[in-house]
């Protein structure tokens, strides 16, 4: 975003930008036009059903004839992409091809008859996607006042949770419990009716009964469905609001909607409705997943969503363009990543700090390492998590932060992502990154550099919040040349920091090529 008060003279043109999912049961498209002032003008919508969740939740692996249906697509979607001549493109896949034993040769082979990269993403950063889409496209309609609301996403892999405390993200979860995964467990659509709801209901009743300890259910007032099976039910039952973006369901007529879509299969359903297969297929499972989860709350009635989580990803990508950032999306991943720094058991103070300082080293440095808020974000987490491994065993800590982090799920972050957050945490004490540290050279050379980059700032941090207690606020830095004089408040005696800064300052030294000096706060 611009940083000037005076008014540009050239405003810059719209940017044509585009978002694609590669689903479980379709491969969906969206151009759209992104304007100066941020706003988005939705131009192309595009849905091609392809069934890659049927191979990867039945055997494990996509299909070739699916990867061919869906290169084949992917091939035509490229070519509307170049007529509108669109400047920037995003495609993501999720569960289907996140499962595949195969999705590398998949990923590849996409690459190479288009020239289009998909990026797997992780169930958090679905989640943080839908969200975005929901907050930005429903604004105050939820209403101000209400503290608990959910946020579904039942698709054909997995369903997505979403609890909001006060419009910010309290907490998240994915459940293996998507339409596609269902059918292909439990081979329902080889059952009559009755029969294929009796095994959906017992299936998904077990699998949502431990839900309470991780998702307040029970105290959820607002339950928002999100998905094109959720959509199914507004038109059919669905009452307008306030809002053109939701409409509300009564609960005792879905009740009713589930019970009469349930006495039919899905030829007799899509003859009924009007539906293609592919979107009759999924309907059954998907409804029985919101009324399960329906009856674990406070909730009176089921308010109906028209956003996806391509409408996150489509502002995602215009976010990208117009240099915009979600702070409350920014603050959830910190919300996240201090739930687990508490669940380990960690000095939640000393993290803070910790966490604190390395950010200001990092603002302090800017011009020297050149990275961006992202990169910021990520040394906010790892300060906070750097000693998690401290709950395992004290000795070689370090290492069993890595683990824990790496094996972690924080909102919001994908794998690549939470790899470097990993990595930086691993390095904040003994040894630095080096040629024999196989998970370290195993990344890519310009994942290294900002590694190293990162990890060099966590370690000086952790060394000068050693010692006496005091806090990041506190400290003071003035810069001359390749000297860095830190003023540390409230120690005549420095003898501990110094040894501290001489122990972890190598790394700091190498990367930035600055000779760090301790001094009393007020004697400069």
């Amino acid at each position: 975003m611009q940083s000037s008060d005076r008014p540009l003279e050239n405003p810059p043109e719209a940017k044509t930008v585009a978002a694609i999912d590669l689903g479980s049961n379709s491969l969906r498209m969206v151009i759209a036009e992104v304007l100066a002032d941020g706003r988005i003008e939705m131009l192309e919508r595009l849905q091609r059903a392809v069934r890659l969740g049927q191979d990867t939740f039945r055997r494990g692996r996509l299909g070739a004839q699916s990867m061919r249906a869906a290169v084949d697509v992917l091939r035509d979607y490229k070519q509307l992409l170049k007529l509108y001549s669109v400047e920037r493109i995003r495609a993501v896949a999720t569960s289907a091809v996140r499962e595949a034993t195969n999705a590398d040769n998949f990923l590849d082979r996409i690459f190479m008859a288009t020239g289009i990269h998909v990026e797997v993403i992780a169930p958090s950063q679905e989640s943080r996607l839908t969200v975005s889409a929901v907050r930005r496209a429903v604004g105050d309609a939820l209403g101000k006042d209400q503290d608990n609301v959910l946020i579904a996403d039942v698709g054909g892999g997995s369903t997505l949770l979403t609890v909001l405390d006060e419009g910010k993200i309290s907490a998240s979860q994915s459940l293996r419990l998507g339409s596609i995964r269902l059918q292909e467990m439990l081979l329902t659509s080889e059952e009559p009716p009755a029969r294929s709801a009796g095994l959906l209901k017992q299936y998904i009743a077990n699998e949502t009964s431990s839900l309470q300890g991780s998702l307040p259910l029970d105290s959820v007032r607002s339950f928002v469905a999100i998905g094109g099976d959720a959509r199914f039910v507004a038109r059919q039952i669905g009452k307008p609001t306030g809002s053109t973006e939701l409409a509300t369901v009564d609960l005792a007529e879905f009740d009713k909607l589930v019970r009469r879509c349930g006495r039919h299969t899905a030829e007799e359903l899509a003859k009924k409705h009007d539906l293609p297969f592919a979107e009759a297929e999924t309907l059954n499972p998907a409804l029985l997943v919101y009324q399960s989860l329906l009856r674990k709350t406070q909730a009176e009635e089921m308010i109906v969503s028209h956003v996806s989580m391509r409408d996150g990803l489509l502002l995602e990508v215009a976010r990208d363009v117009t240099g915009e950032e979600d702070e409350v999306l920014l603050e959830s991943v910190v919300h996240s990543a201090t739930a687990i720094a508490e669940k380990y058991r960690i000095d939640l103070e000393h993290a803070r700090n910790v966490a604190d300082l390395a950010v200001r080293l990092f603002d302090q440095l800017q011009a020297d390492h050149g990275l961006g808020s992202r990169h910021r974000l990520l040394l906010r987490v790892a300060g906070l998590l750097h000693e998690v491994g401290g709950f395992v065993s004290n000795r070689a800590h370090h290492k069993h932060s890595y683990y824990l982090i790496s094996n972690a799920e924080i909102f919001g972050l994908g794998p690549e992502e939470l790899v470097i957050v990993a990595q930086i945490a691993r390095y904040h004490r003994r040894s630095p990154p080096k040629r024999s540290h196989v998970e370290y050279m195993a990344l890519p050379r310009e994942t290294r550099v900002v590694l190293s980059k990162l990890a060099a700032l966590l370690r000086m941090a952790d060394a000068l919040i050693r010692g006496h207690a005091r806090r990041a606020a506190d400290f003071r830095f003035q810069r001359h040349r390749d000297e860095l004089t830190v003023y540390l408040p409230g120690a005549a005696d420095l003898l501990l920091e110094q040894r501290a800064v001489a122990s972890k300052g190598d790394l700091f030294e190498d990367i930035y090529g600055i000779k760090v000096h301790l001094e009393e706060a007020g004697s400069g």
